[in-house]
């Protein structure tokens, strides 16, 4: 027996008007879009769960590239395959519990994109996203949920993960024993880091406005924290690093989000050859660089997302881990989707903002067999 397939699915669509010219932000709201028909190379995931990034909310404020009017909204999402295009009969990538690659146009060189980049969501390229009940993908672009995972954890896991590893492993070179700190703990990036620096064995300590973020961290493994609101803190952060690594009292690696004068913060506290990973820049749009790194041989790097390789190396050390991806708040519903912009706005919560996909059912649905079936 096999089940109808479905013609539409309801969507959070973007729009590039407001609701009065002195609304900060674009317009969304819930429709109902064509599922398009399935291409041999295809396949149709049920979508369980999606989270938020910043990158959302940048895009209803018109201060992101290449946003298209009526796009569907969103990068991250898990669910489950419930039919493929292909023409060989019981493929074995339906009913696989899957997440969505974010990103087009970067397989695996480790500068940077191989062809024009796009990430999902709110753009046409590609003219998907993840906050909706079905989205018709490449089964290229879709990578198996570990089996220790919720989807809705898995939801929270894949731009963030993917920009924390390359930021950390890629380009910091994290390894066992070193002192890393992690700036603005908290947010979905830099508390994935966090979790990812701790499992490989690093010393981590962390940077935040609200010292029951920095007391959260410590729960779960930091070493310390101090708040970036003092101006003393590079100083203070010394001092636990004195306390907690006598013999070696220096930062290996800084994991950095904000920007500007973060040189001068910790110049003193690095090790010579140390290095700075910068995947945002929220504080300040620039970094100072002076003399006294160039004499301490200290390298500034950025850091942007991150390849499809280097995504399903960062699932892999994901699940051999058993890490958990920290979800701070979890909003049900599309039509209740507009909490998750005004949480991600007060910045109160630790971890991902997740939008759980109603009347999902997380059982395989094996029923929905290939494009073979007279159904689809």
């Amino acid at each position: 027996m096999t089940l109808d397939l479905p013609k539409t699915t309801k969507a959070l669509i973007l729009s590039t008007a407001k609701k009065s010219p002195d609304d900060p932000l674009f317009e969304i709201s819930v429709q109902e879009r064509p599922i398009s028909t399935l291409k041999e190379n295809e396949v149709l995931v049920r979508i369980a769960a999606a989270a938020y990034n910043y990158r959302e909310l940048w895009q209803r404020k018109n201060q992101y590239p290449g946003i298209a009017d009526g796009s569907v909204m969103g990068a991250d999402g898990a669910g489950v395959v419930i039919a493929s295009g292909s023409t060989k009969p019981d493929d074995p990538i339906v009913g696989k519990r899957v997440f969505l690659v974010p990103m087009r146009g970067w397989k695996s060189d480790p500068r940077g994109p191989e062809e024009k980049f796009g990430i999902v969501g709110g753009g046409s390229n590609p003219p998907i996203g993840t906050f909706t009940e079905y989205v018709v993908v490449e089964r290229e672009y879709v990578i198996e949920v570990p089996s220790h995972l919720s989807l809705e954890e898995c939801a929270a896991w894949p731009v963030g993960g993917l920009t924390a590893w390359r930021a950390a492993f890629v380009k910091g070179h994290v390894t066992t024993g070193q002192n890393v700190l992690i700036t603005g703990i908290g947010g979905g990036v830099a508390i994935i880091c966090f979790q990812l620096c701790v499992a490989a064995g690093a010393n981590v300590y962390v940077t935040s406005g609200d010292q029951a973020k920095i007391d959260k961290a410590i729960t779960m493994g930091a070493k310390g924290g101090v708040i970036y609101k003092s101006e003393t803190w590079g100083k203070e952060l010394g001092e636990l690093l004195k306390k907690n690594s006598p013999q070696s009292p220096l930062l290996d690696l800084v994991v950095d989000s904000a920007g500007g004068d973060i040189n001068t913060k910790v110049n003193s506290i690095m090790r010579t050859g140390g290095i700075i990973s910068c995947y945002g820049m929220t504080a300040a749009p620039k970094i100072g660089f002076s003399m006294r790194e160039v004499i301490k041989n200290i390298e500034v790097k950025g850091s942007t997302m991150g390849s499809q390789k280097e995504l399903e190396e960062a699932t892999d050390f994901l699940a051999k881990h058993k890490i958990v991806p920290v979800i701070g708040k979890l909003i049900d519903g599309l039509e209740n989707a507009d909490e998750g912009f005004v949480a991600i706005q007060h910045a109160s919560h630790i971890g991902k903002i997740v939008l759980r996909i109603r009347g999902f059912n997380e059982e395989p649905q094996k029923s929905a067999a290939s494009s073979s079936s007279p159904k689809l």
